[in-house]
């Protein structure tokens, strides 16, 4: 089924979302699988980022979560955190800035003294139907936060990290199958699968992993807010499921990653497509 024509300004917001998307509120239950993990989650005011913060509550993890500006999605991803018994702190801010970036890092070992788990997720896209119509700074605005910032993340926190660590950034299946339309946001999911695959490598010997999730297409407010509104209502009838998926269908890979069950899984770039194969 289609999801109604709609459109919202960037970077939208959850309770203008219809059909309301699934986070897992009323389905995810915790086993402690993440008992007393400290974990960072950048975009984690909505989509998926909320429904990762939520299922990492639920697992045992405090959590902070940083977001754009998106005051109110930020409070109601917290206020699911403390349901769940679990401390979670917020911290607003554009990641564009690599100052922004360290001082989330601070924020995170002030409130928990470590990081055990870093979730790489906060991401800008816009759609363009040619190359000239992409402004340049728009086109560097994407690096920037898509996979620039995600490297100022990650060198502030491995200091802080202790062997067992785990870094999961969100990649996409534009990764492997770029949408034309989406070139900027494509390209740096692409690099974001390098980096990880990279990263892996380079912190084997301290012992923290990193992996990368590839999504495809998630009902979140990132969809009506960047895309046309006749794209939007026929969002996910491209992959083999027929529909989009929701952000309680991707988190649980990112519980998995994160958990100590997962110790000999780096590297690894994991699909939750709804059918689509990535190569």
């Amino acid at each position: 089924m289609n999801q109604p024509k709609q459109q919202q300004e960037p970077p939208g917001v959850e309770g203008a979302l219809n059909p309301p998307a699934d986070h897992g509120e009323s389905s995810y239950r915790g086993s402690g699988r993440l008992r007393d993990k400290a974990t960072v989650i950048t975009g984690g005011d909505s989509g998926i980022g909320r429904a990762v913060a939520l299922a990492y509550a639920r697992e045992g993890a405090d959590v902070l979560i940083a977001y754009l500006n998106e005051h109110e999605d930020a409070q109601e991803t917290a206020r699911l955190v403390g349901e769940a018994g679990r401390k979670a702190v917020l911290m607003a801010g554009d990641l564009a800035d690599p100052a922004h970036c360290r001082a989330i890092v601070d924020k995170a070992v002030a409130e928990f003294g470590r990081i055990d788990v870093l979730v790489n997720n906060a991401a800008f896209q816009m759609s363009h139907d040619s190359l000239e119509e992409i402004p340049d700074e728009e086109w560097d605005y994407t690096f920037k936060v898509n996979i620039t910032a995600m490297f100022h993340l990650c060198k502030a926190a491995v200091k802080h990290m202790a062997p067992g660590s785990s870094i999961i950034n969100t990649s996409s299946v534009n990764s492997d199958n770029p949408k034309p339309t989406l070139l900027a946001y494509a390209t740096t999911k692409g690099a974001i699968a390098n980096f990880t695959a990279g990263l892996a490598q380079l912190l084997a010997e301290k012992g923290i992993r990193a992996n990368s999730v590839a999504p495809g297409p998630i009902w979140t407010p990132l969809i009506p807010s960047t895309m046309p509104p006749d794209q939007v209502e026929s969002f996910g009838q491209q992959v083999p499921m027929k529909r989009p998926g929701q952000p309680k269908e991707v988190a649980p890979v990112y519980v998995m990653l994160a958990s100590d069950e997962a110790s000999y899984i780096s590297g690894a770039r994991i699909a939750v497509t709804g059918g689509t194969p990535i190569l």
